[in-house]
């Protein structure tokens, strides 16, 4: 059904209340997709409610009714989604953000390997960069996370002073923050890993997740959302410059220029829904599964077919 068949199905713009955390800046398209009318054309009425608090409270907002929709990392999602929470993932609005750099000077390259006996920062010990997509990262590549590296937590803007102080070699975060070290640092690190490269060039990272009632009773309205999200995101990938001026007023301390740069960078093009972001919600599984994180007893296929949701069917 096409926005214009369900505006007037709908008569007048449906109200839906979207949780989403403003300091996020890969998730542009949700204030895009206000701006720029993507929700209306839609036939939706959108309230955005910034969300400050962890990835299990939001997922608990969106089971108890607190919200209709939310979007975050699927890193933070999948074990809190494991524990029965009755959201259902509908839709996703962009690819990797997560990146592994290494101090030249401390011996580290583009080889895993090269951080056997290292220290690696962290903002958070509990961060998707960290706990989830890194662990399964090193994991795979026969890197024992607790024995063969050491973690050690740093506010996110002093990581690069902690490099420089040599007691840590090499930091694990998401952008904006690595690129504006590696800007302030030019020259002085190298890229290790990417959740936008390599095997995880094609994989989402930020998922759409819908109330359970809501996406089960509501598939109409919440098709439109995902619709609505899909349309932002390709507007992100194709006018980076304008998406960098909707969203500055939520990151006021990072220059325009750099937000444009880095929603060039960012693959918005990647937002599956359906079939294949249910296949890729069994990937991530799989992935937490063999790393420990998720139950070793977890049948991920019955994982992915529980928590996703085709509303667009």
């Amino acid at each position: 059904m096409g926005s214009a068949a369900l505006l007037g199905a709908w008569s007048q713009p449906r109200k839906l209340t979207f949780a989403w955390s403003q300091a996020g800046f890969c998730l542009a398209p949700v204030p895009v997709a206000l701006e720029r009318g993507f929700f209306e054309k839609n036939g939706l009425d959108v309230e955005l409610l910034n969300w400050a608090g962890s990835s299990d409270q939001m997922l608990e907002a969106l089971a108890t009714g607190k919200a209709d929709v939310g979007v975050g990392l699927i890193h933070r999602w999948v074990k809190p989604l494991e524990a029965g929470f009755d959201v259902k993932v509908v839709g996703s609005v962009h690819g990797g953000c997560l990146r592994l750099v290494g101090a030249k000077a401390a011996g580290v390259t583009t080889e895993l390997a090269s951080l056997k006996g290292k220290t690696i920062g962290v903002s958070d010990q509990n961060s998707p960069a960290r706990q989830l997509f890194y662990a399964i990262h090193l994991a795979k590549k026969g890197i024992d996370i607790d024995k063969d590296v050491d973690w050690r937590v740093y506010p996110a803007d002093l990581l690069d002073i902690a490099v420089k102080k040599g007691e840590i070699q090499a930091i694990a975060d998401g952008d904006p923050n690595v690129y504006l070290i590696e800007k302030r640092n030019p020259g002085v690190f190298t890229e290790i890993a990417n959740s936008a490269k390599g095997e995880y060039a094609e994989r989402l990272c930020c998922i759409v997740g819908a109330r359970g009632e809501f996406a089960r009773n509501d598939k109409p309205r919440a098709a439109a959302t995902v619709r609505a999200l899909a349309q932002a995101s390709d507007y992100v990938a194709e006018n980076p410059n304008e998406s960098a001026r909707i969203y500055a007023k939520y990151a006021p301390k990072v220059a325009v220029e750099d937000l444009q740069k880095l929603f060039t960078e960012l693959t918005y093009k990647h937002h599956p829904a359906g079939k294949a972001l249910r296949n890729e919600v069994e990937a991530f599984a799989t992935d937490f599964r063999n790393a420990g994180i998720l139950k070793k007893s977890t049948d991920v296929v019955r994982f992915a077919n529980h928590v996703s949701l085709d509303v667009l069917a």
